[in-house]
Parts: C-alpha cells; structure tokens; sequence
C-alpha cells in the first residue's frame, strides 16, 4: 500500500521509498522520511484527496500524490 491510499487518522510505517525518478527519492529522504519511520495521515485535500497532509517526526508535511506515491507503507495496528 503507499501513502496516499492511507485513510486520514491513520498511522503507517514506512516500508519502501521507491521511484522512477531517482532525485524525488533524494527529496524525500532529505525531508525525513526512512524506512520504519512511523506516519499519519492528517488531512487529504478536498479536490480528488490533493495534496496529503501527513505528520512524521512531530513535523506536518504537505505532498502531492506523486510523491506520496513513493512511499510504501503497512498500517500499524
């Protein structure tokens, strides 16, 4: 599953950072995200869910759903 198809209030765990694009996995990386890092969801955008607000490390980050789309996570229980 990736990120954006999380529900909001919803916790994951980071289990894969992957793109085609190898500079939007250098983007992600320097703004924090790791693998067994732990995510939420905070707020999906009205339009289509866009942009995703997410909460990692105490830090909120908005995304769009490209980016998310590069981060696999499992939800936590």
């Amino acid at each position: 599953m990736h990120l954006h198809e999380l529900d909001e209030n919803t916790v994951g765990r980071v289990t894969d950072i992957s793109s085609e694009d190898p500079e939007l996995e250098s983007k992600l990386r320097e703004i924090g995200f790791a693998e067994d890092d732990e995510v939420e969801v905070v707020h999906h955008g009205p339009i289509a869910r866009k942009p995703l607000c997410v909460r990692l490390n105490q830090t909120l980050i908005a995304l769009r759903t490209e980016e998310a789309a590069a981060i696999s996570v499992e939800k936590v229980a």
